[in-house]
């Protein structure tokens, strides 16, 4: 049987000789992540494939599969996927779109904030002449966040310069990073509100590394009109604690690429305080 075996083996490398034709090959070239964030992560998957025949190869089907652990994520299938040219090279980018609810509520252990490894598994289906239809598989191992926001608190709130037409305040921020990666703090848009009042709109641009499940500060400046308060003003100035909001994004780089992601407190309560002549903090006032 072996012997039989390799002589039909011989014969058909014989044959492919002869007529000119050659299985095609294919290689995963690369995954990118072009984006991600709390609520889903696009991937595309790229795939290099060779036809070494002097005739177009057409491209059946694309059957692919996420999954982790042997658990599976997603799959799909790309019908009718295109033509390999004859004596050319393709790159074949297969979309894939990860919905995080979707895995959370499937798989109860994979929890916000961590990190988990993926395979994908992909079959090309081709039609050679002489081969006929063939299927080439293809795997690729990797590893994809679950994203989770950071936790925010204005800890205090320094005057720089105080008067009723504009007041230059400076936020200092804690910033929590919940994730099992770091985050390369880019940039903060928030709104911010004192006593349920907007005193309006920060950004700033600045990087600022947090380590995975670490902290960092941030001092955020601010810039707002005390008068238009009224009453609310006279509570803060008088009361050791101000209730606070702040609501807005930060942009992060990440190991696996940028993220726009929510920062959101209600209900906190920061303190108040003021710059002294030679530059020390006063303590908070009644």
């Amino acid at each position: 049987m072996d012997k039989v075996k390799d002589f039909i083996h011989d014969i058909g490398e014989k044959i492919e000789e002869a007529i000119g034709f050659r299985k095609p090959t294919a290689d995963v070239a690369a995954i990118h992540i072009p984006s991600i964030n709390l609520e889903k992560a696009e991937i595309v998957v790229d795939v290099l494939i060779k036809n070494p025949n002097p005739v177009p190869i057409p491209l059946i089907d694309i059957d692919y599969l996420i999954e982790s652990d042997g658990r599976k994520l997603i799959s799909g299938l790309i019908p009718d996927a295109g033509t390999i040219h004859a004596h050319g090279e393709e790159t074949v980018k297969i979309p894939v779109k990860l919905v995080y609810d979707d895995i959370k509520n499937t798989y109860h252990d994979i929890k916000p904030g961590s990190i988990i490894p993926y395979r994908i598994k992909v079959d090309l289906i081709v039609d050679v002449p002489v081969f006929g239809r063939l299927t080439l598989p293809l795997e690729k191992t990797g590893e994809i966040p679950i994203p989770y926001k950071p936790d925010v608190d204005i800890e205090k709130i320094r005057f720089d310069r105080f008067s009723f037409e504009e007041t230059v305040a400076i936020l200092h921020l804690k910033l929590e990073n919940k994730n099992d990666f770091e985050l390369g703090l880019k940039d903060i848009d928030c709104e911010v509100w004192l006593s349920d009042v907007s005193i309006g709109r920060a950004d700033l641009s600045e990087f600022t590394p947090i380590d995975k499940n670490g902290i960092s500060y941030v001092d955020l400046p601010i810039t707002f009109r005390p008068k238009d308060f009224g009453s609310a003003l006279w509570d803060m100035i008088r009361g050791r604690g101000t209730g606070y909001t702040i609501k807005g994004n930060v942009h992060v780089d990440t190991p696996f690429g940028e993220m726009k992601l929510p920062i959101v407190k209600e209900g906190g309560t920061t303190r108040l305080k003021k710059n002294n002549e030679d530059g020390d903090e006063d303590e908070d006032e009644e």
